[in-house]
């Protein structure tokens, strides 16, 4: 990894693509808080969490298996990776809930999914053209490809993250539906850091 770059969690892309400030409150505040739905994902990780291997249908599995990557400066874990028997990598993330998310949500989990492709290719050498995620409660899985549009959505991610890590600015709220669910709505106020930027008199206008 180049020495210039320190690297940034995976799950920071995901944080990014969900809200930037809850990104920034996360990697760059160093603030965390759980909430029911964060207590639930830790539950679905319990034992994709413990690092093993096993062979399941000609499939080498490995959970827990730390990715990286050099040229992007990203390192993570991959909850379940399953290897063909040619030695291509099939990436399988684990997430509490139902496959039915919303649009928005869905695309989250895709991008963290597809980083870890990305890692996964150039730690091995062969394409990994998909992967897949697990839905705890529908206990299903749902099918990601990874196509040229999302490896770019990896790419600017990543891009944005560092410079939000590099200028040290924490964005402002949004205070909108994605606040709901949000185990730092507490620490991160929404409601009342957007009042107060409503009611606020702008001292200097540069339109006038």
């Amino acid at each position: 990894m180049d020495d210039m770059l320190d690297p940034i969690p995976l799950s920071a892309l995901q944080h990014w693509a969900y809200c930037p400030r809850q990104c920034a409150l996360i990697h760059l505040e160093q603030v965390f808080e759980d909430n029911l739905y964060t207590q639930r994902g830790q539950a679905v990780h319990a034992r994709a969490d413990q690092p093993g291997v096993e062979l399941r249908r000609g499939l080498r599995v490995e959970r827990a298996l730390p990715v990286w990557s050099e040229r992007l400066g990203l390192i993570g874990k991959a909850d379940v990776v399953e290897f063909l028997p040619d030695g291509t990598a099939y990436p399988v993330e684990y997430k509490h809930g139902s496959r039915n998310k919303k649009a928005a949500v869905a695309a989250c989990d895709d991008l963290q999914l597809a980083a870890q492709a990305m890692c996964l290719e150039e730690m091995t050498g062969k394409a990994v053209p998909e992967g897949a995620l697990f839905y705890a409660t529908s206990k299903r899985r749902r099918v990601v490809p990874i196509t040229p549009a999302l490896r770019e959505r990896v790419e600017s991610a990543t891009r944005e993250v560092r410079q939000m890590l590099a200028t040290r600015h924490t964005p402002p709220p949004v205070n909108d539906d994605r606040c709901q669910a949000c185990s730092l709505r507490g620490l991160c106020q929404p409601d009342a850091l957007t009042r107060l930027a409503s009611t606020t008199p702008h001292l200097f206008d540069p339109d006038n």
